[in-house]
């Protein structure tokens, strides 16, 4: 089975940072977009940010726009998301998948991405 494996999640404080990786074992990641998303108890999951299979692409939302940066290093397969400035309304618990229908990100919704991993907990206390 293709999945994901997300990891670097934690408990921070306001203000703090996380980085978080996706990596893949069994397939290469740099043949697809890959999008960044989050899921808060009681929430819908939501995408928090995209970036295409080169990497030259970038896409968020607009209330992560400015702290959060997306990133790939195709050599080790992996593909970041840096968090900084986190608020506790950032705290969710943190997934990726990859794009199955573009190369570029284009639509965010989640039937548009597969191979979730199981998703990495963030908690941002005040």
């Amino acid at each position: 089975q293709v999945q994901l494996v997300e990891s670097g999640g934690g408990l921070v404080q306001s203000g703090g940072s996380l980085r978080l990786s996706c990596a893949a074992s069994r397939f290469n990641l740099d043949h697809y977009a890959i999008g960044w998303f989050r899921q808060a108890p009681g929430k819908e999951r939501e995408g928090v940010s995209c970036i295409n299979d080169s990497g030259g692409v970038t896409e968020y939302i607009d209330s992560v726009k400015g702290r959060f940066a997306i990133s790939r290093d195709n050599a080790r397969n992996t593909v970041y998301l840096q968090m900084n400035s986190l608020k506790p309304e950032d705290t969710a618990v943190y997934y990726c998948a990859i794009h199955i229908a573009s190369l570029n990100c284009g639509s965010w919704s989640t039937t548009d991405f597969g191979a979730w991993g199981q998703g990495t907990q963030v908690t941002v206390s005040s």
